[in-house]
């Protein structure tokens, strides 16, 4: 996200605020480029025939989000709202992929062993926990992994130093790797 981008966002806000309805849609279109930048980044690593795509992504978080744009105070605001949205959309389709396994296990056991799934229920069961355990912790993760944020933009948003970030954001993956048993990131 662009320092121009940012400071879009604050100013289309205040305008939106004052009941300027073409700020709204400066404001739709501008967020709406950014959860797509975002969900791109997200599903980068994806394997070729993964059922979640980034546009669907992208609709489903911005359909949940849509709502609650308006009423944001802030960027930070914002930003914490699209991270929650994006995070839903995740937990849904953790537990539809789950409720699919269930009706065919042999399939997909097969196809878990063969390629991992990233959106795993098992994920999205860590990232709750690690919600509870450490919330800003959990804000890390949302914001560079979800948001595709960088450490520094990571540490405006949630204002915070930018080595509380990088101390966050490196206890965060080794706690997510030793809960997922995972060897690598």
């Amino acid at each position: 996200m662009s320092h121009t981008d940012r400071t879009d966002i604050t100013a289309l806000l205040a305008s939106v605020r004052q009941g300027d309805g073409r700020s709204e849609e400066q404001l739709i279109e501008l967020v709406y480029n950014q959860l797509r930048d975002a969900a791109r980044l997200l599903m980068r690593g994806e394997r070729p025939d993964h059922t979640l795509q980034p546009t669907a992504v992208v609709h489903e978080a911005f359909l949940r989000l849509h709502p609650q744009l308006m009423d944001a105070r802030d960027r930070q605001h914002l930003l914490a709202a699209v991270r929650r949205a994006m995070r839903h959309v995740l937990v849904d389709y953790g537990r539809r992929h789950r409720a699919q396994k269930r009706q065919a296990p042999h399939v997909e056991e097969l196809r878990s062993a063969l390629v991992p799934d990233p959106w795993s229920l098992e994920l999205v069961e860590a990232l709750n926990e690690l919600g509870e355990l450490d919330k800003r912790q959990l804000a890390v993760v949302e914001s560079r992994f979800l948001l595709g944020l960088t450490v520094q933009e990571t540490a405006e948003h949630l204002g915070v130093s930018r080595a509380t970030v990088e101390k966050d954001w490196r206890l965060s993956r080794a706690w997510l790797r030793a809960r997922l048993g995972a060897s690598s990131e």
